[in-house]
């Protein structure tokens, strides 16, 4: 199973190792043995998000994360992580879009993100059953699709151009063409506003 390591802790000779692998987290144990000596010591030296492969043997556990564990019996370190700077008290809005790469590995973005995309799924299968067909409308537009005063200007190879506003004049076009039509593009709006939903 390939992971990165999420969190660890020692209980005499016993490793619990939680491993995180995309799908989800599950915990893997090592028990110090002569088997096992030499990538028990290495785990100890592990810091958090490092990348491995673990190889084992699962095995029910009602109390553990997805209701199982792996018992290791073998550990390969494909990348070791130091200094991950991400810890368990608050940071600022700003360092987490820094670091925004790393701070999708954290629980509650992962579950955000998860729901997010159950919703948008859920949203187009609706469209979809009703008989609407999917217009993706450009990014960059020549003029504003409504007011002026929210528009985006962007250069682009010399011209200027607008981040899009709303994709409702191409949708109106399409829907000549296909009958119901539905769009799930992102949009911009450069409002004067400085809050935490708003980049400007």
């Amino acid at each position: 199973m390939p992971g990165w390591l999420y969190n660890r802790r020692d209980s005499g000779k016993i490793a619990f190792l939680v491993i995180r692998d995309g799908s989800g987290l599950c915990q893997c144990v090592i028990a110090k043995s002569p088997e096992t000596e030499g990538f028990f010591d290495q785990s100890r030296r592990l810091g958090q998000e490092s990348a491995v492969k673990i190889t084992g043997v699962v095995r029910a556990n009602e109390k553990q994360i997805g209701g199982h564990e792996v018992d290791v019996t073998g550990l390969e370190i494909v990348g070791e992580s130091t200094d991950y700077p991400i810890t368990p008290k608050p940071h600022g809005i700003d360092f987490l879009f820094r670091n925004r790469h790393l701070h999708f590995r954290s629980r509650r973005q992962w579950h955000i993100l998860r729901v997010r995309a159950t919703v948008i799924d859920e949203i187009r299968s609706y469209f979809n059953r009703n008989g609407f067909t999917l217009i993706d409308t450009p990014i960059f537009a020549p003029a504003a699709g409504e007011g002026a005063q929210t528009l985006f200007e962007v250069d682009y190879f010399g011209e200027p151009v607008y981040m899009a506003q709303t994709g409702q004049l191409y949708v109106e076009t399409a829907c000549m063409a296909f009958g119901k039509v539905y769009c799930f593009g992102p949009t911009f709006r450069a409002e004067k506003s400085k809050t935490r939903r708003h980049l400007t």
